[in-house]
């Protein structure tokens, strides 16, 4: 049963589909206290209680002892540290002596203390005045996830090529480099669907432009790709360059459907192509027109998208520049103590994604000039569903590839995610892992990580137990940085093994592409914490490193340095297989702990007694696998 509790006038962030008649927020059943611009709320917990949900965010699968912020964030560091992410993903589900889910739609700044000033007790602090709390009872988490799920609506479901492996780095500069990468891949016999255009593919950093240089004809090339069955896969950001004679930027100029400042005046801030405006994609009529600016790159064949630097990145404000510019003119000369220099540091290292800068922007929402820092969690969901909006009235449902950065709930009906910039650190295999239930719940289905990390150097066999998890999840995208080692399949010494992991993906994608639509269409999740199914399993109710898939399996990556195998807790008997090329070994293991051997090109996975899995033959292309043909685990 779901209950809706409002106070004040909330913003309608579209991300509930049903309707519910609103209580007032005095009769919420929980002690609370609204004054002072903000409403807190909380309750206790007893010791083996779990609080799940949160969707993109730091730390474990039981979310207990932290404080998180639901506050869409460019930080690249994603560390036990941190409060947030990218994202604002406000559910979470309590587990244990009792169970409930919690929703809180509001588009700002939300405080989570889940056990961490008093290990027993919640405190939540919505840092406003107007906003709906659904209070989601009766039944299990799995139950409650459903009920929500059904209320926020069914969740994208993307073509199936883009099951397929995929290929990223910043950046494949021109035509020449892209081909390189395919035909490494097609040296090594190593299957690829997808290769990414990071911002060099653009004229000088613009949207719905072309680097002539680069792609002298873009269009015969995509078309050339796709013949090849690669799909090209063209980033966008959000920020549209301020130069006179591009189009975009003299279009929304002239129509006012940029940001404004207090004054009326534009906001303008740096980003990737220097001075920026930013879309006021909390207008409909504004969506719309950026919306249909991807026709650009669908008439060139263009069928797949990701949205970056969406919530939004700021690199600096033009106000902000110049104060900090004034501030280092006003030093010139002076002896820098310890205070003057850390002072002056600090300066220049806050211009990036200032407080005060988003403290400056305006939106437009029905007429009325809103400030930034009211709605800063809705402005990347709203420029994903512009893309989406557009897509499914040009092609319809399921027919273009798009995923974000910045999200929020009910974005998830347009786009999947991907977990954002994070790095090659055995920690993110696991930080990986634990994200991907979260997002479920809050029905980000198409979703993964940048597997064998952004940041940083890889090492060959971390990019193997990446994939490895990878090939699991419905995003299997190797991503990396400019300047950090390459790290395609075909880079390192022994491309084999990473042949063998890949056709591991292939042969699973009419099990993981069947499992995904069950879920989408049902309100499920693809990956569940061992809790969900075993609640009653004391050591399951603490697994952190291990999740169950579909109705049939559990995965179990090796996620540690040198590591040979690893240890791993079956909840009921389940048969051990060893996936790797077209090999398949299978050990019946009994109900408990073991330890299990997996080589680097293996992919370990766990079958439930009685259940089954289909795989078919690999191939180089998803649109060569043959559905008909199955043979069954």
């Amino acid at each position: 049963m779901i209950t809706k509790y409002t106070s004040g006038s909330p913003i309608d962030t579209e991300a509930v589909v049903q309707s519910f008649p609103p209580r007032k927020i005095t009769e919420f059943p929980f002690k609370n206290a609204l004054g002072g611009g903000k409403f807190t709320f909380g309750f206790e917990m007893e010791d083996g209680d779990i609080v799940y949900g949160l969707g993109e965010a730091p730390r474990g699968i039981n979310k207990r002892g932290w404080i998180y912020e639901s506050y869409c964030s460019d930080d690249p560091f994603h560390t036990e540290t941190k409060s947030s992410l990218y994202a604002a993903h406000n559910f979470i589900v309590l587990s244990g002596s009792k169970t409930f889910g919690i929703y809180i739609d509001f588009p700002s700044r939300i405080r989570w203390d889940l056990g961490y000033t008093s290990q027993n007790s919640a405190e939540i602090t919505v840092g406003g005045t107007d906003f709906d709390i659904y209070l989601i009872e009766g039944g299990s988490p799995r139950e409650i996830v459903r009920e929500f799920r059904a209320a926020i609506g069914q969740s994208y479901i993307p073509p199936l090529w883009a099951f397929g492996y995929q290929q990223s780095r910043w950046s494949y500069h021109n035509a020449q480099a892209v081909d390189r990468v395919i035909e490494g891949y097609n040296k090594a016999d190593i299957p690829l669907d997808c290769v990414y255009l990071d911002i060099d593919y653009m004229d000088s950093y613009k949207d719905f432009t072309i680097n002539s240089e680069a792609f002298p004809d873009f269009e015969a090339y995509v078309r050339e790709k796709r013949a090849q069955g690669i799909h090209l896969i063209p980033i966008i950001d959000a920020g549209v360059k301020q130069e006179d004679g591009y189009s975009v930027f003299e279009e929304g100029r002239e129509k006012g459907y940029f940001c404004k400042k207090a004054d009326g005046s534009d906001f303008e801030a740096g980003v990737w192509p220097g001075m920026c405006r930013f879309p006021d994609f909390l207008n409909p009529e504004v969506r719309r027109w950026f919306g249909e600016k991807y026709k650009t790159l669908t008439d060139m064949g263009i069928d797949g998208f990701w949205n970056d630097m969406n919530e939004p990145a700021l690199f600096y404000s033009a106000d902000g520049l110049k104060k900090a510019l004034d501030k280092a003119s006003s030093l010139r000369g002076d002896n820098l103590d310890l205070g003057k220099f850390f002072n002056l540091k600090d300066v220049f290292l806050g211009l990036s994604n200032s407080q005060e800068d988003y403290s400056s922007i305006y939106h437009n929402i029905g007429g009325e000039m809103v400030n930034h820092q009211r709605v800063h969690n809705i402005y990347g969901a709203n420029m994903t569903k512009a893309a989406g909006e557009y897509f499914e009235k040009a092609f319809g449902r399921e027919k273009i590839l798009m995923f974000s950065r910045a999200s929020f709930i009910g974005a998830h009906r347009s786009s999947g995610i991907w977990f954002g910039d994070n790095h090659s650190w055995w920690s993110h295999i696991l930080l990986n892992l634990k994200m991907l239930p979260a997002a479920n719940m809050c029905g980000f289905l198409y979703c993964g990580a940048d597997l064998g990390g952004f940041n940083e150097n890889s090492t060959r066999d971390l990019v193997l137990r990446f994939l490895a998890l990878g090939v699991f999840t419905p995003l299997m995208r190797n991503h990396s940085a400019l300047g950090t080692r390459d790290q395609e399949g075909y880079s390192f010494e022994k491309p084999e093994d990473f042949r063998d992991i890949i056709l591991v993906r292939y042969r699973l994608i009419p099990y993981l592409y069947s499992t995904f639509r069950r879920a989408s269409e049902t309100n499920d999740m693809i990956f569940r914490p061992l809790s969900f199914d075993y609640p009653d399993d004391a050591v399951a109710r603490e697994c952190e490193t291990q999740l169950m898939l579909g109705e049939e399996c559990m995965i179990a990556p090796v996620c540690e340095q040198n590591a040979g195998g690893r240890t791993v807790y079956l909840p009921e008997d389940m048969t051990f297989v060893k996936l790797s090329g077209e090999n398949v070994e299978k050990q019946e293991l009994p109900k408990g702990l073991h330890y299990v051997s997996v080589a680097l090109n293996e992919v370990p996975l766990f079958i439930k007694k009685g259940k089954k899995i289909p795989l078919c033959k690999p191939a180089m292309r998803t649109e060569e696998l043959d559905f008909d043909e199955l043979t069954f685990i």
